[in-house]
């Protein structure tokens, strides 16, 4: 993360638009977006880019405090991209200002690891993402664990959490935005230390 610090930062929350995929574990990127605008006591817009934002500040009140739009794309995960990268031009955000909160298969359910490039490891929302834009923006991904059994992938992921991980979502959820916040405010290394399980 070299870029000047009163560049702004791209918050993306990765899901599916509409009602039925709201619970579903795809949909955790979605879920960590709204607390944050929660948090930043603002409500999403519709944008231009298909996406809905929110614009805000995240840190210390003063010049320890950072420029943030929080985005959820309208596209479908898979489509990911295109308002990603609209986003991008239309605010002038630096890759390394970019984030995507995401769900991710080969982490146990709960746990975090943030991350800077890498693959896309199957995920259609990151593939999507790192076509258009490279592969070289933060991830913060959410474990959502391996589907039981021979439980087919897709399926699993577009399953709502069961009522025992429901239990601990909350705080999960809560604690993936403290997460991302200490990523803009503090950097990758101490995110990482504090947050990587």
């Amino acid at each position: 993360m070299t870029t000047d610090d009163t560049s702004p930062w791209l918050v993306v929350g990765l899901g599916n638009p509409g009602g039925e995929y709201a619970a579903n574990r795809h949909n955790v990127g979605f879920m960590v977006a709204e607390l944050l605008a929660e948090r930043m006591g603002a409500r999403f817009k519709a944008h231009k880019s298909r996406a809905q934002v929110v614009e805000g500040r995240i840190g210390p009140p003063g010049p320890g405090s950072r420029r943030v739009v929080i985005a959820k794309p309208m596209s479908f995960m898979n489509l990911s991209g295109g308002p990603t990268t609209a986003l991008r031009d239309f605010y002038k955000v630096p890759v390394d200002h970019v984030v995507a909160v995401h769900d991710e298969l080969d982490i146990d359910y709960g746990a975090l690891r943030l991350k800077v490039g890498g693959g896309d490891n199957g995920h259609n929302g990151l593939k999507s993402i790192t076509k258009s834009l490279g592969p070289d923006y933060a991830r913060v991904r959410f474990g959502i664990g391996r589907p039981p059994g021979r439980m087919d992938v897709a399926a699993f992921v577009l399953k709502d959490f069961s009522s025992a991980e429901r239990r601990e979502l909350d705080y999960f959820v809560d604690r993936a935005a403290d997460a991302v916040e200490t990523l803009i405010v503090d950097g990758l290394e101490r995110a990482q230390t504090t947050y990587n399980s």
